[in-house]
């Protein structure tokens, strides 16, 4: 009754930054009407959304390009330029607050903020250096973060066993 399709794809340009993009294909096998809104013949796109964001090396977002190729609302396109605020974020940890401050309910759209969801997923495993350890002694970011790369799990001992059952230093009151 309905296919979305969602790609990302990673690239690092020749000016060192990297540019992640984000596309959203929305369809039905079947014509449809939306009252008030228009009618869409047998898998003519509802939405066809796109998002590329630009960020260094420390996952800095330097620019965002978004387009609507498609949708159904008038008021749409207007999600758009609130994505600018972006700008100067950086995509890692509290990824999906950062969204929701900049885009949450009515200022952005549903579909543009979950291709931002997953993007930094995308971003991090373009960048490769991202896996790498920390120079200050701290773990890739990535650890801890799922079963696989559980500090005290056999993944971690023995792709980085500097930090099988490591522990993050106590916090100091401040």
């Amino acid at each position: 009754m309905h296919t979305r399709r969602v790609e990302y794809r990673g690239f690092r340009r020749d000016d060192g930054l990297w540019d992640i993009e984000g596309e959203m294909l929305d369809t039905k096998p079947h014509a449809f009407e939306i009252e008030g809104e228009g009618e869409w013949a047998p898998n003519e796109p509802i939405h066809h959304m796109s998002i590329r964001v630009t960020v260094d090396e420390a996952m800095v977002i330097r620019d965002v390009q978004v387009c609507m190729d498609a949708h159904p609302h008038d008021p749409c396109p207007q999600a758009m330029p609130p994505m600018q605020g972006l700008i100067g974020e950086t995509l890692g940890k509290g990824w999906r607050k950062t969204i929701e401050r900049h885009l949450g309910g009515t200022i952005g759209c549903t579909h543009l903020r979950e291709l931002l969801f997953n993007l930094a997923t995308a971003a991090f495993q373009t960048r490769s250096s991202s896996f790498a350890p920390a120079g200050d002694g701290r773990p890739p970011m990535h650890l801890g973060q799922c079963k696989a790369w559980a500090f005290d799990g056999p993944v971690v001992e023995r792709v980085y066993p500097m930090f099988f059952r490591w522990q993050p230093p106590p916090k100091t009151a401040g």
